[in-house]
């Protein structure tokens, strides 16, 4: 099916936007527009605006905009093409017919619907009748209220193998078969998949029934206690979740969806009022289930159970969503008290307990930060380095490199203050420029710092950073590794770095500064002027610019050395190294273009402290001028 932009165009020319959205909506004529309350979100006085001439509706609270077409997505909740064939209909218009193809696969999954709908309608009556009457105590005995019940639409499937296909004779056992309904074996025998147990429907997000899920009445061995239908042409439990045709209205209301384990997860939730939930079906959230909830709202909010596979399966959330995030997209974490699921929360403590929780949520970085560092005791060096190589690992996988980069930055900080912590030495005042250098600097280790300081290295950025740590050294420390690795690949740079890290060894933590005259350390040169040595630049920005600089001058050699491996074995793996070689230039590119950029930042300070001095020149010109000529009132 092509539905092109000029016909897209014809569509919305011929629907009214007003006459669609007061079917639902109330709306009081403003002029030529209308307005109403808006029905995406809460409020008392209406910001929500129609424009029939414009053909789009917007509103000033929520920023909710869209045409007649997204409306009846969003706020229906039908898909694109089941949209444009409604209003379709209602303009007089013909849909542009699908290729064959397409056309087949939509009208078997209409009548494989067919099939579910009939089945599920049995269901329900099962449970209302004599052979459910024991499942339906059971679901009273957990608590479940008959309007819960009648709009989730439990139902139960009795024991026999060989009910379904009597129940509904009008489907051929082929069809009960691709629906996941009954199972066919190597040998032709077929049976029904579910028997014996609680029945719940599992729907599309229009709320078409498109596959089962159901519970055991009781723990019996080695029978599973939920057992949900399989992929079938109408399901695909990796691109569904539970319950979004109900959860994607109620969280345009509330601006916040729940992921929880379950789907009687989400049934507990409902009925304590907590209806923006959702849940996956039997497997960890992938991908694209990911991408159906940033479409909702930027910062899904997941919910597991406290116990260790509940945390589990937020890690390997977690991992999932890492590559994915980009700004504004990413995740909260809310874990339940140990041994405890929603339903026993609402239970003992109350929905406030609950609703308290999912304000106050942890973050995808605090929740990653602590689940690392309580994974295993860090009672060793090799422990600690163990912690910072796997959340380096996780780091590695976020494909946005802003993103990238501030989760590299702040976990490293975290990680330096929780396994450098300060040592504990004598008071002693802050060191100050011109005051002497502190005991135990060797006479070396400052004439090192001297030259390099002073053109001795290679790389002017480097001469920079090396001033960089004189005049901070309380972050030496803080970039100790990064250092350590840089004096590996760049030999010339090793011996100042040496000096570094004596230095650190010897601040005070507390210090502010290090610089001092011609008694100890040397000043920089004047003609750096980079903005973490430059005076008067706040601390906090000094010392961001100062990390951005370790981290280019340590990266690219780093991927240069890589990149000699990789070629050293193109014989023995020419397809893999091949591949390697083609990513790491593409990172060294990168890290090219963001040296450009840091010198190009450099070179603009520069420009403007010169325009700065030059503008203070002229006004000292003027006043000099201004006094020579006198004061007529005064001469």
């Amino acid at each position: 099916m092509t539905i092109t932009p000029q016909w897209k165009d014809e569509l919305r020319a011929r629907v009214t936007l007003s006459s669609v959205i007061m079917r639902t909506t109330k709306l009081q004529k403003a002029g030529r527009e209308w307005k109403a309350c808006c029905p995406f979100h809460d409020e008392k006085t209406p910001s929500f605006t129609i424009n029939d001439q414009k053909g789009f509706y917007h509103c000033f609270g929520c920023g909710a905009h869209g045409d007649v077409i997204s409306w009846m997505i969003e706020q229906r909740g039908l898909s694109f093409i089941d949209a444009i064939k409604e209003l379709a209909a209602e303009a007089g218009m013909e849909v542009p017919a699908p290729d064959p193809v397409a056309a087949k696969k939509a009208e078997k999954r209409a009548s494989l619907v067919d099939v579910t709908t009939a089945a599920q309608e049995w269901f329900v009556a099962n449970l209302r009748g004599a052979e459910g009457r024991e499942a339906l105590e059971y679901l009273r005995r957990r608590g479940l209220k008959n309007e819960i019940l009648r709009e989730f639409g439990f139902g139960y499937a009795p024991e026999s193998k060989q009910a379904l296909p009597t129940a509904l004779p009008e489907f051929d056992e082929s069809m009960l078969v691709e629906t996941g309904m009954r199972i066919a074996t190597e040998d032709g025998t077929k049976y029904d998949r579910f028997r014996g147990r609680v029945m719940l429907p599992i729907q599309d997000a229009r709320g078409r029934v498109i596959a089962f899920g159901g519970r055991i009445l009781e723990s019996r061995d080695g029978v599973a206690k939920y057992l949900n239908s399989p992929d079938t042409p109408l399901f695909d439990k990796g691109r569904t979740l539970y319950n979004l045709h109900r959860a994607a209205p109620a969280s345009r209301q509330t601006g916040r969806v729940v992921v929880v384990e379950g789907y009687m997860d989400v049934v507990a939730l409902a009925q304590a009022g907590i209806e923006d939930a959702v849940a996956p079906l039997g497997t960890a959230l992938t991908e694209m289930q990911l991408e159906m909830l940033w479409r909702m709202v930027e910062r899904p909010v997941l919910c597991f159970d406290g116990d260790n596979a509940g945390q589990k399966a937020a890690m390997r959330a977690i991992g999932r969503a890492l590559p994915l995030l980009a700004p504004m997209r990413s995740l909260a974490i809310v874990r339940l008290p140990a041994g405890l699921d929603p339903d026993d929360l609402i239970n003992r403590q109350g929905v406030g307990a609950m609703e308290k929780l999912l304000a106050q949520p942890r973050s995808l970085l605090d929740t990653l930060w602590e689940f690392e560092r309580d994974a295993q005791p860090l009672d060793s060096p090799e422990a600690k380095a163990g912690l910072k190589a796997r959340l380096m690992a996780y780091v590695d996988t976020i494909q946005d490199r802003d993103i990238q980069a501030l989760y590299r930055r702040e976990l490293l900080d975290r990680f330096s203050a929780f396994a450098y912590p300060p040592r504990r030495q004598a008071k002693r005042g802050p060191w100050r420029t011109g005051t002497p250098a502190p005991r135990g600097l060797s006479s070396d280790a400052r004439s090192t710092l001297q030259r390099a300081m002073s053109g001795g290295q290679r790389s002017g950025l480097m001469n920079a950073v090396i001033a960089g740590f004189v005049r901070h050294p309380d972050q030496i420390e803080r970039h100790a590794e990064a250092l350590i690795r840089l004096a590996k690949v760049d030999r010339e740079a090793a011996p100042a770095i040496e000096s570094l890290i004596e230095l650190s060894e010897r601040v005070d933590s507390h210090g502010q500064t290090a610089i001092s005259g011609e008694q100890g350390y040397p000043a920089p040169p004047d003609d750096i002027r980079y903005a973490f040595l430059r005076e008067g630049t706040p601390t906090g920005e000094a010392r961001e610019e100062l990390a951005e600089a370790v981290s280019l001058l340590a990266l690219k050699p780093a991927l240069e050395a890589a990149m000699a491996a990789t070629i050293a074995r193109f014989d023995d793996d020419p397809e893999g190294s091949f591949a390697e070689q083609t990513r790491l230039r593409q990172q060294l590119t990168t890290v090219d273009e963001r040296l450009k950029a840091f010198g190009r930042k450099k070179a603009a300070s520069a420009a403007k402290d010169n325009d700065s001095a030059s503008a203070v020149g002229s006004e000292l010109t003027s006043a000099s001028a201004e006094t020579a000529a006198g004061d007529p009132e005064t001469d």
